[in-house]
């Protein structure tokens, strides 16, 4: 192994033996007095990064003894499972969670609904929307039929538990839900959706200032805002990394550059480059899957279609393998994040086109294959059959001929052959040839020399 070998390899161990201990640097809350407001910010699809941060942020509240976590919310919607974990958490919190939906312009829909209904604290900034809360298919169509009775039904059951918990507007939650109603925060205001209407988070803090919030435990707190330390608890390194490569195209990516770049490291030795690309590209990609609902299936099928691509070039299958390897590529990329919505899936066009980019690659490769397999040797006993060269002696039958700068023992098949003549080589016994005389009009070969 060489030296560079070595202190890539020592780079790529460092790299897994400090992660651990960077992810658990990364969840350490702000240091701040009990009493403090912390304020979370999430601006994007409710999903798996979205509901770890809170998990964390609401964690470092009630670690720091805080009087209220900040939610300052902006989003058009997401996972189901996802939604359900956050409001989870949120009535299981131990400090009290406010909802602000910021900033102007911004929304709380679909899965935003829900998570504003859950809060202990409602709360919007002018010119925000709250609603549109219809549940629909991972493909992002309709639901039709009984399935949509059924999960309509659901949805709607579960808005108005929250809104009797929290004594908010049931009766708009369910038209938000069932006829994906959405309103400003104005009228949210007036008809109960929410308590607050804030500018900003000043003027939020200010209005809560005295407000009394149920606990789940049975505590009943009294909120004091107004003077408190404010701490803001972004996303910390961990997750902003993640947020990026938790994005089912990425990850796609990932496995099958990954995947093909291990291949090319095992098809040769040494290749430093490839094995280490390939090692970082599925590291990262197996990390984001743990944050992004995925099939095992579909992994599996990726690696498969690689697999495939390898054994083609050394099996005579023509091309079977090499098809099953587009077709599990294909497959797998569908399968990975299926039953996911539409921002939680593969694209079909990456699929197909990162399909089709490899089959052409392999098609290529094997293209180059059969052609070298077919081409006459470059080297040994074949390469010198045929082969037009002079006489350096007589041969009578016996004698010797000059190829490739040496003396070769040659015994002519027909005749006497004359020095300087040109011979054709017919066969080669160990280190003797056979030879006969060359026709005429034979390529001229340079002549002997001494």
């Amino acid at each position: 192994m060489t030296r560079r070998a070595k202190r890539v390899r020592l780079a790529v161990a460092l790299v897994l033996l400090l992660y651990p201990l960077l992810v658990i640097g990364c969840t350490k809350g702000p240091e701040t007095e009990p009493g403090a407001v912390h304020v979370l910010t999430t601006d994007g699809d409710v999903g798996p990064i979205m509901e770890r941060y809170l998990d964390r942020g609401i964690d470092a509240a009630e670690d720091a003894d805080a009087t209220a976590v900040v939610i300052r919310l902006d989003t058009p919607g997401g996972l189901v499972t996802s939604m359900d974990n956050i409001i989870k958490r949120i009535l299981e919190s131990e400090v009290p969670v406010v909802v602000y939906v910021w900033p102007s312009g911004g929304h709380a829909a679909s899965a935003g609904t829900y998570i504003t209904y859950a809060s202990h604290v409602a709360a919007m900034a002018p010119a925000t929307q709250i609603g549109a809360a219809t549940p629909i298919s991972g493909s992002g169509e309709d639901i039709e039929g009984d399935l949509r009775n059924k999960v309509v039904n659901d949805s709607v059951a579960k808005i108005e538990g929250l809104a009797e918990l929290r004594d908010r507007n049931a009766e708009w939650a369910e038209e938000a839900v069932r006829e994906g109603a959405s309103i400003d925060a104005e009228e949210a205001l007036e008809i109960g959706v929410v308590e607050y209407i804030a500018e900003d988070l000043d003027d939020l803090l200010a209005q809560i200032n005295g407000a009394e919030v149920d606990l789940q435990n049975g505590e009943q707190v009294v909120l004091a805002t107004e003077s408190a330390q404010v701490a803001y608890n972004d996303e910390n390194f961990v997750e902003e990394a993640l947020g990026v490569l938790a994005n089912p195209n990425i990850v796609f990516l990932l496995l099958s550059l990954g995947s093909l770049a291990i291949f090319i490291e095992i098809m040769n030795p040494g290749a430093i480059f490839p094995g280490v690309f390939g090692s970082i590209s599925l590291i990262f990609a197996f990390a984001a899957l743990t944050v992004l609902p995925f099939n095992w299936a579909g992994v599996a099928l990726i690696m498969l279609a690689f697999i495939l691509f390898g054994l083609e070039l050394f099996v005579t299958s023509g091309g079977v393998l090499g098809i099953g390897g587009v077709v599990a590529l294909i497959l797998g990329g569908s399968m990975l994040t299926n039953g996911n919505p539409p921002e939680f899936t593969v694209s079909p066009w990456l699929i197909w086109g990162t399909a089709a980019v490899l089959g052409g690659l392999v098609l290529f490769v094997l293209a180059n294959v059969f052609r070298i397999r077919r081409m006459p040797a470059l080297m040994g006993a074949e390469t010198i059959v045929g082969r037009t060269v002079k006489a350096r002696s007589a041969l009578d039958p016996r004698g010797f001929v000059f190829m490739d700068g040496e003396n070769w023992t040659a015994v002519s098949e027909e005749g006497n052959i004359s020095p300087g003549e040109a011979v054709v080589v017919t066969e080669i016994n160990g280190l003797k040839l056979t030879v006969r005389k060359a026709p005429e009009g034979a390529q001229d070969v340079p002549a002997a020399t001494d």
